[in-house]
C-alpha cells in the first residue's frame, strides 16, 4: 500500500474488516440456520412416517373389518358351497361391488382361485392364482400386491361353514385397495411432504414430478441397500431433499418401500431473503464506519497533513510555511520538534551563506588585487622606462606594447566581474544567425597573431535562426575559441565547430586536438577563478560562458576529453522566453 495517504489506508481497513465481519456473519448465519432447519426437516420425516403408521393402521382397521363382514355374508357361504367355477364368477360381480373395493378375489379351501373382478380388467384369474399360494402360506392377513402397473393392499379373510369357531373353511375372500394418485395425495397431505411407491426399479405412485422420479431411481437403489438413514439428503434433479423410507411386506421379491422427501430446498428458500438482509445490514455498516472513520481519520490525519506539507515547504526552501501544534499528542510533539529544527536549519544556513560569502569575497579580493597587482606593476615598471631619455623609438613602442596588454588584462578582468555580476534582465535579444555570432567570433581569435596558423572549421545543419543577444554570444564562443587555441599544437592545431538544429533548440560543439582537460581543475571547470596551465589566465572565462548560456536558458558541458582532444557541448533553445520577448519588443 505504498504510496496510498494515510486517510484512504483507514477507509480501505475499515471497508476490509466491515466486509470481512458482514461475509463471517452471513455464513454463520446461514449455516447455523441450515442446521436448524436440517434437524427440523429429520424431526418432521420422523412424524411424517409415525403419521403414515398411524393412518396406514385405521386405515387396515377399516379395511379387515370390510372384509371381515363380507366373508360373513349367508350369500357368501351359500355361493362358496356351490363350488362351481362359473357361478362363483357370475356372483362375485355383486359382491364386488358391494364391497367397493378395487379388487376381489374368492378362492375356494383348496386354495383353488374361483373368482376374480379387478380395476383394471386386464388382470387376470391365472395372475390371481401365482398370488394367492403365497399370501395363503403366511400368516399375516394383509399384504402387498403389484399386477400390472398396479399397486394393491389386500387383506385376507377366511369364508367358515358355520361358526368361525369351528374352523370349518369353505374358501378365501381376498379384498383390496389400488394405491392410486388419490390416495398418494391423501397420504402426502397427511406426512406434509412428497411421497412415493417403489416397488423395485419402479415408481409405481408418487406425487414427485416425472423428472424427479427419475432422479429417484437412480439414487433409490444405493440408498435403500440396507433402508437409507434417517434423514438422508439426496439430490433430484435441481432440488434437494430429505428422504427417509418405510419397508412394506410383500411377498418374494423384489421389496416394496415407501419413501417420505421433504424439500430441503423450499424449507430453506426463505435463507434468500435473510441473506438480502443481512447484506443490506451489512452495507449500512459499511457505510457508517468509513463515514465514521472519515471523521475520525480526518480529525487525526489533519495535524499530519499539515506537517507533511512543511516538510514539502522546506524541501522546496520555503522555511516560513505556517505549522499549528494544537494539543499535546505525538504528533503536535513531533510538529513542533519540527518546527524548532527548521528554524535551527535556517540560522544555520543563514549562518554558512554568510560564511560562504566571505570566503568567496576572500577568494575573489586575494586574486583580483593578485592580477591587479600584477598588471599595475608592469605599467609601472614600463612606465619608469619611458622616462627614460636613452630609448630608441622601437624600445618605446615595445614598452607601449607592454603597458596596453597590463590594461587590456586589467580591463578583462574588470569586465568578466560585471558580467559575472549582471541579472538576466540584462540580456538584449534580436531576431538573427546565430552562424554570423560564430563568423565574428573566429575573425577575433584570427586577430591575434599566434592563433592564424590554427585550422578552424565551421559546418551547419539546419536552421540557425532564433531570439538570442548575439553581443554575448558572440563573447561565449570567443572564449571558448580562445581557450581551444590556447592548448591545440601552433603548427598542428585543429578547431572544428558544429551547428546542428535538434527540434526546438541548437547544439554547438567545439571540438580540438589539444592535450584535453588536466584532472586537477576538471570537476571544477566552471567555478570563478580556476585556471590551469596559463600564464596571464583570470579563470573567469568558462564562467562568463556558463553565466550568459544559463540567462539564454542553454547550458554548456564537457562531452569528451582525452588526451586526443576536448569536445565542449552547447545548447541553446531557439524558442524564446515570454521574458526575452517582452526584453527584445523593449528594446526595439
Amino acid at each position: 500500500m505504498s504510496g496510498i495517504r494515510l486517510r484512504t489506508k483507514f477507509l480501505l481497513s475499515m471497508v476490509v474488516v466491515s466486509a470481512a465481519l458482514t461475509l463471517t456473519t452471513l455464513l454463520v448465519v446461514r449455516h447455523t440456520v441450515q442446521q436448524e432447519v436440517r434437524l427440523g426437516i429429520q424431526r418432521d420425516l420422523q412424524n411424517s412416517v409415525s403419521a403414515f403408521h398411524n393412518f396406514q393402521k385405521q386405515r387396515e382397521i377399516t379395511l379387515e373389518r370390510s372384509a371381515a363382514l363380507l366373508a360373513d355374508l349367508p350369500n357368501v357361504r351359500a355361493l362358496m358351497t356351490t363350488h362351481d367355477t362359473a357361478t362363483i364368477q357370475d356372483a362375485s360381480r355383486d359382491l364386488w361391488h358391494l364391497a367397493g373395493s378395487d379388487l376381489l378375489l374368492l378362492a375356494d379351501s383348496s386354495g383353488k382361485v374361483m373368482a376374480l373382478q379387478a380395476a383394471p380388467p386386464e388382470i387376470t384369474v391365472r395372475q390371481g392364482q401365482d398370488f394367492f399360494p403365497q399370501v395363503v402360506l403366511r400368516d399375516e392377513t394383509r399384504h402387498w400386491w403389484y399386477v400390472e402397473g398396479h399397486l394393491y393392499e389386500v387383506f385376507l379373510q377366511d369364508i367358515y361353514f358355520g361358526p368361525a369357531s369351528g374352523r370349518q373353511v369353505l374358501g378365501y375372500l381376498l379384498l383390496g385397495y389400488e394405491i392410486d394418485d388419490r390416495v398418494a395425495r391423501d397420504l402426502s397431505r397427511v406426512a406434509a411432504s412428497e411421497v412415493a411407491f417403489r416397488y423395485g426399479d419402479v415408481i409405481v405412485r408418487s406425487t414427485l414430478k416425472p423428472a424427479q422420479e427419475s432422479e429417484l431411481l437412480r439414487v433409490a437403489p444405493r440408498a435403500a441397500a440396507g433402508g437409507p438413514p434417517q434423514g438422508d439428503q439426496i439430490r433430484l434433479g435441481e432440488e434437494r431433499f430429505l428422504a427417509t423410507s418405510v419397508d412394506l411386506p410383500t411377498p418374494g421379491t423384489p421389496a416394496l418401500n415407501l419413501w417420505v422427501l421433504k424439500s430441503f430446498d423450499r424449507a430453506t428458500a426463505f435463507l434468500s431473503s435473510l441473506n438480502e438482509l443481512l447484506l443490506a445490514l451489512g452495507l449500512a455498516a459499511v457505510l457508517a464506519g468509513s463515514l465514521l472513520v472519515f471523521l475520525i481519520s480526518h480529525t487525526f490525519t489533519r495535524p499530519l497533513e499539515s506537517l507533511v506539507a512543511g516538510v514539502r515547504a522546506l524541501d522546496l526552501g520555503d522555511y516560513e510555511y505556517p505549522l499549528h501544534a494544537r494539543g499535546g499528542d505525538e504528533v503536535a510533539e513531533v510538529t513542533g520538534t519540527f518546527d524548532r529544527m527548521r528554524k535551527n536549519l535556517q540560522k544555520t544556513q543563514r549562518q554558512l551563506l554568510d560564511a560562504e560569502r566571505l570566503a568567496t569575497i576572500g577568494r575573489m579580493a586575494s586574486s583580483i588585487s593578485h592580477d591587479l597587482r600584477h598588471s599595475l606593476a608592469a605599467v609601472m615598471a614600463n612606465a619608469e622606462f619611458l622616462c627614460e631619455s636613452n630609448l630608441t623609438p622601437g624600445q618605446r613602442e615595445d614598452l607601449y606594447a607592454e603597458i596596453r596588454i597590463a590594461v587590456n588584462q586589467m580591463t578583462d578582468l574588470i569586465e568578466s566581474l560585471l558580467e559575472f555580476s549582471r541579472t538576466r534582465e540584462s540580456l538584449h535579444p534580436s531576431y538573427g544567425d546565430v552562424r554570423s555570432a560564430v563568423d565574428r567570433a573566429v575573425q577575433g581569435v584570427k586577430a591575434h597573431p599566434e592563433f592564424q596558423r590554427i585550422r578552424i572549421r565551421i559546418s551547419g545543419d539546419g536552421s540557425t535562426e532564433g531570439w538570442f543577444d548575439f553581443k554575448k554570444l558572440e563573447r561565449v564562443f570567443l572564449n571558448l575559441l580562445l581557450n581551444a587555441c590556447e592548448v591545440v599544437p601552433a603548427e598542428s592545431g585543429k578547431i572544428n565547430i558544429g551547428l546542428r538544429r535538434k527540434g526546438e533548440s541548437l547544439e554547438i560543439r567545439i571540438e580540438d586536438n589539444g592535450p584535453g582537460i588536466a584532472d586537477a581543475v576538471r570537476d571544477r571547470l566552471f567555478e570563478p577563478f580556476v585556471s590551469h596551465g596559463k600564464e596571464n589566465g583570470t579563470g573567469m572565462g568558462l564562467t562568463v560562458v556558463q553565466k550568459i548560456l544559463q540567462d539564454h536558458g542553454g547550458e554548456v558541458a564537457v562531452e569528451r576529453t582525452s588526451p586526443s582532444g576536448t569536445t565542449f557541448r552547447v545548447n541553446i533553445p531557439l524558442n524564446p522566453s515570454a521574458e526575452n520577448i517582452l526584453t527584445a519588443r523593449h528594446a526595439m
